[in-house]
């Protein structure tokens, strides 16, 4: 399985297709996985306006990990990994299955890092709350690829440039995050508050939004140089980095389109991404 030979019979079981688009989602709650609401109205307008792909892989915030793993199993649980909500939450199943074939792929693909085959993890929230909103039917294969903690944002982005063929065979590469992801400041006496930001905040979605908007990735991926509204919006990397995956993965696209582009709380964002 280690020759090019073998890679090109794994990839040759998806058939070429258009170019898929990449998404970065802002997933928000998990209570957004039982929700109806504008944010998981928007993600499910995100779904019609893309083929179906083939496969999903997910770079989820929630699987953050020593070194870079992939889920290979045939069927993935769906991982509860939240406490304090309703009990409805907890019954909900995404039974969807897994593609170890493509993990098998993505960890070739990868070639510049030792990627795991994993059989314990699964589907965690910031997966499966978002993808029952774009395929609620759960009939698209998924896999998780996790995020390397001890790694920084630009090996990152040049690691997600390693998956970039996968597009072409119609496999949908979904970040699961949110850009501005203060939960230590979060304002919950106004949760429900439309579009409502601190100052810092709106600064920093500004700041964020317009380097999206212009294709201007390396402040981005430099943010720990940037000003201190966008510090108090990443105090941690984890809920930002699937971001950095997704503009890894950007080829010639020049189409880059916001949605879901509102601040909760004071302190974090909805802000979602398609690009191509």
């Amino acid at each position: 399985m280690n020759s090019l030979n073998d890679l090109k019979r794994i990839s040759d079981s998806f058939p070429l297709s258009q170019r898929m688009p990449v998404l970065f989602l802002g997933h928000g709650s998990p209570m957004n996985g039982i929700e109806e609401n504008e944010f998981t109205k928007g993600f499910k307008i995100s779904s019609k306006t893309i083929p179906k792909p083939n496969a999903i892989i997910c770079i989820s915030a929630h699987w953050f990990t020593k070194g870079t793993k992939v889920t290979a199993m045939e069927l993935p649980k769906t991982i509860h990994d939240f406490g304090g909500f309703p009990q409805e939450l907890y019954e909900q199943q995404y039974p969807a299955k897994g593609n170890p074939t493509l993990a098998r792929e993505t960890k070739q693909l990868l070639h510049s890092t030792p990627v795991e085959l994993d059989e314990k993890w699964g589907l965690d929230h910031g997966t499966w709350t978002v993808l029952k909103h774009l395929y609620p039917k759960a009939d698209v294969p998924v896999i998780q690829l996790s995020i390397d903690y001890t790694k920084d944002a630009n090996y990152h982005f040049e690691l997600a440039k390693q998956l970039s063929s996968l597009r072409n065979k119609g496999v949908l590469i979904v970040g699961s995050g949110n850009i501005i992801h203060n939960l230590g400041l979060v304002d919950w006496k106004n949760f429900d508050k439309d579009n409502y930001g601190y100052d810092w905040a709106i600064e920093a979605q500004e700041t964020i939004n317009n380097y999206l908007v212009d294709g201007n990735f390396n402040p981005l991926i430099n943010y720990k140089k940037q000003s201190k509204a966008v510090q108090l919006a990443i105090p941690s990397p984890d809920h930002y980095l699937p971001l950095i995956y997704t503009l890894g993965l950007q080829q010639k696209d020049k189409n880059r389109q916001l949605f879901n582009d509102k601040l909760l709380a004071g302190s974090l964002s909805m802000t979602s991404l398609k690009i191509g």
